[in-house]
């Protein structure tokens, strides 16, 4: 099967509870994490009221050292190193949402 370095998972508009969302999100994190094909997963939660962004957001933070980086979506520009560098890694010159300061999205970056 042919590596595909960034996945992308809409947890924000999946009409489920933040918890359930929550769920799927660690599922589907596990699951690129043990097939080692991925790099990097972008998980839109949407604008919304930002309480789904919170949640993923304090989540990666319980997870320490799980993760490579998490890059905040209003971060993700040429400035920040680590978001160059998972961009390089995961073969990514193309991505609509790089230096748009879009806080409905973060980036994680599996090890």
């Amino acid at each position: 099967m042919k590596e595909q370095y960034l996945k992308i998972i809409d947890i924000g508009h999946s009409g489920t509870s933040p918890d359930d969302a929550m769920s799927t999100l660690e599922t589907f994190v596990s699951q690129c994490a043990h097939e080692n094909k991925v790099r990097a997963i972008k998980v839109i939660t949407g604008h919304g009221s930002g309480a789904l962004r919170k949640i993923l957001r304090e989540w990666c933070d319980e997870q320490n050292g799980r993760f490579k980086d998490v890059i905040y979506g209003e971060d993700y520009d040429m400035f920040n190193k680590n978001a160059v560098n998972m961009r390089s890694e995961c073969h990514q010159p193309i991505d609509n949402d790089f230096g748009k300061n879009n806080s409905a999205i973060t980036y994680i970056w599996l090890w």
